[in-house]
């Protein structure tokens, strides 16, 4: 897969021109499918209002109105309990994934028990474009401060991902005192982990393909290195 990593979803002309090189084609050629999964595992976000708005393309920052050919809705939660040719077939053609933020952890529990995971391997020329927590999911470590959702009756804290990628992210840095992570404590939760990471704010996004990194940004990022 490819990845378009983002804090905030694609904000503007640099992160937009990222995804036109990574489809390859005009977004009005191309079709999307919607994850909005991760909203549900997040008591700020989810279930309710702000899962429409970002299904319906009226979020703040809108990932689903960028004039795709065609979106769908992929619930994750959903896919246990249908048959796999109802929906595997439907990923397998898509070009995008656009992934909202939310609770990550949630979101990593519900593509692996959903068996999304097992598709990735053949979704060479997919572009997932994650938002958020949505982004937060590919890492192999989220930091225990992002640390929310547990399944039920674990009492263990593990900020465990998917770990498609080999560096963490700690998304919405912003300036002292505005709403988001700051500087500060953005060093302080690279500091506790193992690997290395970046902090972008919500004008930035960070692009893999083939496994080539590349920071994209109109806004504040800060790498931390190991």
């Amino acid at each position: 897969m490819k990845l378009l990593l983002t804090s905030g979803g694609v904000t503007n002309p640099t992160i937009r021109r990222s995804l036109d090189d990574m489809l390859g084609k005009p977004v009005s050629e191309s079709t999307a499918l919607c994850i909005p999964t991760a909203m549900y595992g997040h008591p700020w976000v989810g279930p309710g209002v702000k899962a429409w708005e970002f299904i319906s393309g009226r979020a703040e920052n809108p990932m689903v109105d960028l004039g795709w050919k065609s979106v769908g809705v992929l619930e994750l939660t959903a896919l246990p309990s249908i048959d796999d040719e109802r929906w595997k077939p439907l990923v397998l053609e898509t070009d995008v994934l656009l992934v909202a933020g939310g609770d990550a952890l949630y979101l990593a529990h519900w593509v692996r028990e959903s068996g999304l995971d097992t598709l990735f391997p053949q979704l060479a020329n997919t572009v997932w474009v994650g938002m958020s927590a949505g982004s937060m999911v590919m890492t192999p470590r989220i930091g225990r401060e992002f640390v929310g959702w547990r399944p039920a009756g674990d009492g263990e804290v593990d900020d465990t991902a998917l770990g498609l990628v080999d560096f963490s992210i700690c998304p919405h840095l912003a300036p002292d005192g505005e709403p988001g992570n700051s500087r500060a404590a953005s060093e302080g939760w690279a500091a506790k982990l193992d690997t290395p990471a970046y902090a972008i704010d919500d004008q930035t996004a960070i692009s893999v393909v083939d496994g080539e990194v590349q920071v994209v940004s109109e806004g504040e990022w800060m790498p931390f290195p190991r």
